[in-house]
């Protein structure tokens, strides 16, 4: 049996078509245009996918990444930065239009599998992938297969509090981790020490060369948020790894010194959690989409 994996992204849709093994068969990319509306964008998926089948005579089990998150309740799209996507059946809409059923998750949880199938963390029996970039999220898998919770928030460390009353929240609270170590909270919070506007690369690139504040501050703020908000997690849930993805996953320091914050506040006297970087890099969505338990 095949595997299809579709990741639906802002501004491209990334179909794979894999066999059992993983290995590649057929990958295909194409505009998402979500300005021309939702049913464009779902006839979008549906004539990708319908490419990918073509080139198969065996049957495909279908799996899709999506922005945001399904509503177990209702079984729409909430929390979506495609917009045109919110409050929409789009499960119930690809299945009826493929005539076939398929699996849908988000972005964290299809990253955590497929680096818990194919990536830096298949060695490993509890893996908890991190997605740091411009929010903050994460995906728990137990032996290969996504825990997603009662409420499917399991994972979501970055709308734990770091800092009560701290930062304010899109989500409305005060103090998420997602608004002390995102891509733009660091930048925010450079903005404020400097008074100057840089990319997260410009800024890690600066303090490489400068021992002085407010270099050493930021740097030392940002490892300290780190240090807590992942120790929270291993006090928690003690995972056999952490694999680090996102745009602020490339940053050098978090590998030696930011394990080492890490490790100074878990509740144990001896600490051996590894914390690594992903091996997938921007394949990690549609290969964790295809790596989605589905069924015919």
């Amino acid at each position: 049996m095949n595997r299809i994996g579709i990741d639906l992204g802002g501004t491209k849709i990334e179909g794979v078509l894999l066999n059992d093994a993983g290995t590649v068969l057929e990958r295909k990319r194409i505009p998402t245009q979500r300005e021309d509306g939702y049913t464009a964008v779902v006839g979008r998926i549906v004539s990708l996918i319908k490419s990918l089948r073509s080139e198969t005579q065996d049957r495909c089990t279908i799996g899709i990444c999506t922005p945001g998150a399904v509503s177990p309740q209702t079984g729409r799209i909430k929390n979506s930065n495609t917009l045109c996507l919110i409050g929409k059946p789009l499960k119930e809409d690809l299945e009826s239009a493929l005539k076939q059923p398929i699996v849908m998750d988000n972005d964290a949880n299809c990253f955590a599998i497929a680096e818990a199938t194919l990536g830096a963390g298949r060695d490993y029996g509890v893996v908890f992938g991190v997605i740091m970039g411009t929010g903050v999220g994460g995906g728990i898998v137990f032996n290969k297969h996504v825990h997603r919770g009662r409420m499917y928030i399991a994972g979501e460390w970055g709308h734990h509090k770091l800092h009560p009353g701290g930062n304010d929240c899109y989500c409305g609270q005060k103090g998420c981790v997602e608004t002390y170590i995102s891509g733009p909270a660091l930048e925010r919070q450079w903005r404020t020490l400097t008074g100057r506007s840089e990319t997260l690369k410009e800024i890690t690139s600066r303090i490489a060369h400068r021992l002085s504040d407010p270099a050493v501050r930021w740097k030392t703020e940002f490892l300290n948020n780190f240090g807590l908000a992942l120790s929270n997690v291993i006090n928690i849930l003690d995972p056999d790894v952490i694999v680090l993805g996102g745009g602020v996953s490339n940053i050098p320091f978090l590998y030696d010194e930011g394990v080492q914050y890490v490790h100074r506040y878990v509740f144990s006297d001896i600490v051996d959690t590894p914390i690594v970087q992903n091996q997938l890099g921007d394949s990690a969505g549609v290969f964790g989409a295809a790596f989605l338990e589905t069924k015919l």
